[in-house]
């Protein structure tokens, strides 16, 4: 079939596989551009298909020539119907991890659940031992706790007050005034059950009760901070809540790895286009000023370039270089002074008819679609493809 985009609000309806395995293969060669890492070998990374995961897990594997475990929850495609975009990549990445002797599996299911969890387990002491390093990049609005049942959805929402200022409709360039209602109720609560610490403790106390974790294992989670302009909607908002919550978690996790010399990170990431961000107000408007800022000054990065920056400089470069709270920067280039000074000046002329001008929409616009497979450079798009794809691993 030929695959089209179609989109609702923030999200694509559809995927494209050609794209998503061309997408996969750029970042592998960005990777192995920039050489050896003398990193973790046996890694598992939960949330693997997309974003800072799926980044994660190609820079494990095709940097430190690591054996990669991968767990998410990605629709396969049907005939007719594309699978979802993570599908795709992973099985890309594991026809490329394959081609390169590298050891690569996957379980798609619900990491938030005992089974999968289980599984994961199982897995582990069939092939590998032993883990080094644990990557923990979920990204799902709702979760089903384990233990009651019970299902949560977390909320974007600001705490006390409503939020009003600028967003923009990537699709259209319409920049306009966007007001959101404050947390009521459970809000708060509900979110940090779905985005917070508790199930990344529960992933490495199930790997720990089983001694799975290997002498001085580490595990990292993925977190944001952002500007004073995104700060009511986001910082300190419900999902600040919940990365409050998970970063709190570090040190918890790290007292539990004291008996095997481990270690528990939070990395605060730079902010980028991904699923999760899309959806978030005023934060399109956020990225496509500082995407235009930053590629001028020459230090944009995408998710790829985060992570091996992240594994080269930071986890197995000899210089953690933490933050006062104990935290891994590397939003320390878009947290520059002179960047968020630029934004800040830019963000208060920014309107409609500028934006395409002072902003960088079209970046904006064209990460976004990568993210499904689409824009990607080098894919024939009016080319006939089988959406039909399978992944080794989990057939």
């Amino acid at each position: 079939m030929i695959i089209e985009p179609r989109t609702r609000g923030f999200i694509c309806l559809t995927s494209h596989p050609t794209g998503c395995e061309q997408n996969v293969k750029d970042q592998i060669a960005y990777v192995q551009s920039k050489g050896k890492i003398e990193g973790a070998k046996k890694v598992l990374v939960i949330g693997a298909s997309t974003g800072f995961g799926l980044a994660s897990r190609i820079t494990s594997a095709f940097g430190s020539d690591a054996a990669t475990i991968g767990v998410f929850f990605d629709k396969p495609a049907t005939e007719g119907k594309p699978g979802s975009p993570g599908f795709y990549n992973t099985a890309a990445f594991e026809k490329e991890a394959t081609k390169a002797g590298l050891y690569a599996k996957s379980i798609n299911g619900d990491a938030f659940s005992n089974e999968i969890k289980e599984q994961v387990v199982n897995l582990i002491k069939q092939d590998l031992g032993q883990i080094d390093l644990v990557i923990y990049s979920l990204a799902s609005p709702v979760r089903t706790h384990p233990v009651s049942g019970k299902r949560f959805k977390s909320v974007l929402k600001p705490i006390g007050e409503v939020f009003t200022n600028k967003t923009v409709d990537f699709h259209t360039g319409k920049v306009s005034e966007i007001s959101i209602n404050p947390a009521e109720g459970d809000d708060v609560a509900n979110t940090v059950t779905v985005m917070g610490g508790e199930d990344w403790k529960m992933w490495i106390d199930a790997l720990q009760a089983e001694n799975l974790l290997s002498e001085g294992a580490t595990t990292v989670a993925y977190s944001y901070i952002g500007p004073e302009v995104t700060k009511p909607v986001y910082r300190n908002g419900t999902i600040g809540a919940a990365k409050d919550d998970l970063e709190a978690t570090a040190f918890s996790i790290s007292e539990a790895l004291k008996s095997i010399g481990g270690k528990a990170y939070v990395s605060v990431n730079k902010a980028l286009v991904t699923q999760a961000s899309s959806a978030i107000p005023v934060i399109p408007l956020y990225i496509s000023l500082l995407y235009k800022i930053m590629k001028a000054k020459g230090i944009h990065e995408g998710c790829i370039e985060q992570i091996q920056r992240l594994y080269s400089e930071r986890l197995f470069g000899g210089d953690v270089a933490l933050d006062e709270k104990g935290r891994i920067r590397v939003d320390d280039w878009e947290m520059r002074e002179d960047v968020q000074a630029e934004i800040a000046e830019l963000w208060q002329k920014a309107t409609t008819e500028n934006l395409s001008e002072i902003g960088d929409l079209e970046g904006y616009s064209k990460e976004f679609f990568k993210l499904f497979g689409f824009k990607v450079d080098g894919v024939d798009y009016d080319a006939q493809v089988n959406e039909v794809v399978t992944i080794p691993s989990i057939q």
